[in-house]
């Protein structure tokens, strides 16, 4: 997946080094909303810091292990999201995403992720894709209900956020019970 046009407005395209600037400046523009959700804001405070996050996506895709895009509405960089790990054994892909601020309630993610799912099932023959969401991120959470995610449960004191933990929902789905139209 180089460029995977969605349509007419979105595109994903696989994160290379080109990507370092944009990605940087988003994430800092957006650092207050994505910091109630996501771990790594603190670490990530200069333009080095999302080259390396970046090397190790390529790392990652290199070794068939994950999958990394940018995510590009109407031809600019407003998040990413991919395959944070694929585990070839059991055949499932856990999806992650975070979108820039100002960018929610445009159907971005709810289209992207259904996507990840068409492409993990019908590309790359897997048999089950994850979402993981905090409890009380209900933006989130609501992209894998959307597209008939199954709720499987919850894993309590899932990740650390600076100064808390929180817990998990752990969304899946089946190929057999996809229906990715």
């Amino acid at each position: 997946m180089s460029i995977h046009k969605i349509n007419e407005d979105l595109s994903l395209k696989l994160i290379g080094l080109s990507d370092s600037e944009s990605v940087f400046e988003l994430t800092d523009r957006s650092r207050d909303h994505l910091r109630k959700w996501l771990p790594w804001l603190d670490s990530t405070t200069k333009i080095e810091d999302t080259t390396e996050f970046i090397k190790g996506c390529l790392k990652g895709f290199a070794e068939n292990k994950s999958l990394t895009a940018v995510i590009l509405f109407k031809g600019e960089v407003v998040g990413v999201a991919g395959y944070n790990d694929i585990n070839w054994s059991n055949k499932t892909a856990y999806i992650g995403y975070w979108l820039g601020e100002g960018f929610q309630g445009n159907g971005i993610m709810t289209a992207v992720a259904k996507t990840l799912t068409n492409y993990a099932f019908d590309e790359l023959g897997l048999d089950k894709v994850e979402i993981r969401a905090a409890v009380g991120n209900r933006k989130s959470r609501a992209i894998p209900e959307r597209l008939n995610f199954v709720n499987e449960g919850c894993i309590r004191q899932a990740e650390w956020l600076y100064d808390h933990y929180v817990d998990h929902v752990v969304y899946g789905i089946l190929a057999e019970e996809w229906k990715g139209d």
